[in-house]
């Protein structure tokens, strides 16, 4: 069982990281995942998406005294149908990440330090936010800019989101764990402030967002 890590926050949200270690079979095994969706995880094609989709279920049955059932509102943004908990999922490869909070919305964001974040500068970041680039940490501090806009966006659940526009992080230096601030301007010039916090471990960054 990879569970890496179970945390409950200050702000009384709860975070669940899970390593996969496990063959398919070990987390079909742990995963109680229900019958249908068992069904439509055999038809997905790469065995690294199946796994991750297992993973969370497993991470689920960790995270939740009782059996919860995952389902997706039509934008994509995940909830629980027998339990009316907020929560946002995010994988990669190795890890699956989820955040809960019983009463207030949840982002989160968990990538790989190995991928190359260099098209994130031209898509996602504003001239302001490529200026406060730093050429020793270059990729890491694209990668918590990438996931703390991915976590915002999630929380926020807003079609046609223009990153580089929209959600400005006050600049930061990357360390091993930290908060960031975080401005999101919306169709209509209205602002609302985020705080966000970051770690980064075995060369991956999660940041998440409570608001």
């Amino acid at each position: 069982m990879a569970l890496y890590l179970k945390k409950k926050l200050d702000n009384d949200a709860e975070i669940g990281v899970w390593q996969i270690t496990e063959t398919e079979e070990e987390l079909i095994a742990l995963s109680a995942t229900p019958s249908d969706e068992m069904e439509e995880i055999s038809f997905i094609r790469s065995e690294s998406l199946r796994k991750q989709r297992l993973a969370v279920r497993a991470l689920l049955c960790e995270m939740f005294d009782e059996k919860v059932y995952l389902s997706h509102h039509d934008n994509g943004k995940p909830y629980i149908e027998n339990n009316p908990i907020n929560i946002s999922i995010t994988h990669t490869n190795k890890y699956v990440a989820v955040i809960l909070h019983d009463e207030e919305d949840v982002g989160i964001d968990v990538e790989s330090l190995d991928r190359d974040f260099s098209a994130v500068e031209k898509k996602a970041l504003s001239e302001d936010e490529k200026e406060d680039l730093e050429r020793d940490k270059r990729n890491e501090q694209l990668a918590i800019y990438w996931c703390a806009k991915e976590a915002i966006f999630k929380l926020l659940s807003v079609y046609n989101l223009d990153f580089a526009e929209q959600i400005e992080v006050e600049r930061f230096r990357p360390r091993g764990e930290g908060e960031l601030d975080a401005t999101f301007i919306d169709k209509d010039g209205d602002e609302q402030e985020f705080e966000l916090e970051y770690i980064t471990f075995d060369r991956h960054v999660m940041v998440w967002v409570v608001a």
